[in-house]
């Protein structure tokens, strides 16, 4: 498939006017040992829940997604989309450490000043864990679906292992059991980024003068890591930002130069250092050894031109759905727009989830 670069312009969506509702829950330990007062889950619902409760999708996002997932994946899910919110009762969710609305470490702790250094490491075990009390507030027996992307897709699989009753479907897509250790490498220098901002201050930083230069080369780093060799080439080449010949400076020469910058500096008006040091050491974490226990059906997708989610390890989830005994299918995807494949292709994906929800539904 030929690349349009037209698409790679909305990797980054800003967050909706559209503010969240925030369920307030007790307290919580996490699997580190760690001690959180009070737990508040940001959410959003589109679409009906009808009168069986057996329609819903909880939608879990990647690593700096929100739970508006209706424009964040605004590719797969709306009216008469692959998750068609005319049918559907979708909840899209902000993971617990993150930083737009569920509780993180910029949340304010009881002394009125935020948590930073004082938050606790997280899994994506902690992560579902407080997801689960979503769900028994809105009083669904189980979801229909449980799907994500990448960090979201991980989150999908321990749905279905920590709460085998509760989930009827599974779609991971561009995802794995457990990181590699390129995966891990990029994840270290993103967090080393900021760690080394003199202004991160051991987490303890003040919030009106946060280390975004850190975060802004940590997002640098992971722009580098979503997008395929040939996207890359496709939408900039070797060329030039805004000049014939070459200026002889440190300032950007080249467009691919000029895009990082951009992508970076705009990350640090929206998203915590902290958040993305908690959320990438979660998944760092993650080690599904075994699907045996769940009772879902599962879909894998993965795509050809990722290099970042392997589209062997799509294949390992297979083995392992197989080795459990469950219903499941892969499904690897040639595009060429690399690790964001998931985030940009509704045709082959959107097909192949037609069809699987239409199995969960029969």
């Amino acid at each position: 498939m030929d690349i349009d670069p037209g698409l790679f312009q909305e990797n980054e969506r800003t967050a909706s006017e559209q503010l969240p509702l925030i369920l307030r829950t007790g307290s919580y330990t996490t699997d580190s040992g760690g001690f959180i007062q009070t737990v508040n889950i940001a959410y959003m619902t589109f679409g009906e829940l009808n009168l069986n409760k057996d329609n819903a999708i909880l939608v879990c996002h990647a690593l700096s997604g929100n739970a508006n997932c209706q424009q964040w994946w605004d590719r797969m899910i709306g009216p008469g989309k692959p998750i068609d919110t005319n049918r559907y009762f979708v909840v899209g969710v902000n993971s617990l450490g993150g930083c737009d609305g569920s509780t993180g470490p910029s949340s304010v702790f009881d002394d009125g000043k935020p948590y930073g250094s004082r938050f606790p490491m997280v899994t994506v075990g902690d992560i579902v864990a407080v997801q689960g009390r979503l769900r028994e507030s809105l009083q669904i027996e189980s979801w229909l679906l449980v799907c994500g992307g990448s960090m979201g897709g991980m989150q999908a699989l321990e749905w279905s292992v920590r709460f085998p009753s509760r989930v009827r479907g599974v779609w991971a897509t561009a995802s794995c059991a457990a990181h590699n250790a390129m995966q891990i490498g990029f994840n270290e220098a993103a967090r080393q980024a900021i760690i080394r901002d003199p202004k991160w201050q051991n987490g303890d930083y003040d919030s009106s003068d946060p280390p975004i230069q850190g975060l802004a080369v940590a997002r640098m780093i992971g722009h580098l890591s979503f997008l395929s060799e040939s996207a890359f080439a496709a939408k900039f080449g070797r060329r030039l930002q805004d000049k014939q010949k070459f200026d002889f400076t440190w300032s950007p020469e080249f467009q691919v130069e000029s895009y990082l910058n951009y992508q970076g500096d705009k990350f640090t008006g929206r998203f915590d250092p902290n958040s993305l040091l908690v959320l990438t050491r979660a998944i760092d974490y993650f080690d599904l050894k075994s699907l045996q226990g769940a009772k879902a059906k599962f879909l894998f997708t993965s795509f050809t031109s990722d290099w970042l989610y392997l589209p062997e390890q799509s294949r390992q989830l297979l083995e392992m759905a197989t080795d459990a005994s469950l219903n499941a299918t892969w499904k690897n995807i040639e595009v060429s727009y690399g690790h964001d494949a998931f985030l940009l292709d509704s045709e082959e994906q959107g097909n192949a989830l037609r069809d699987f929800l239409g199995i969960l539904e029969a």
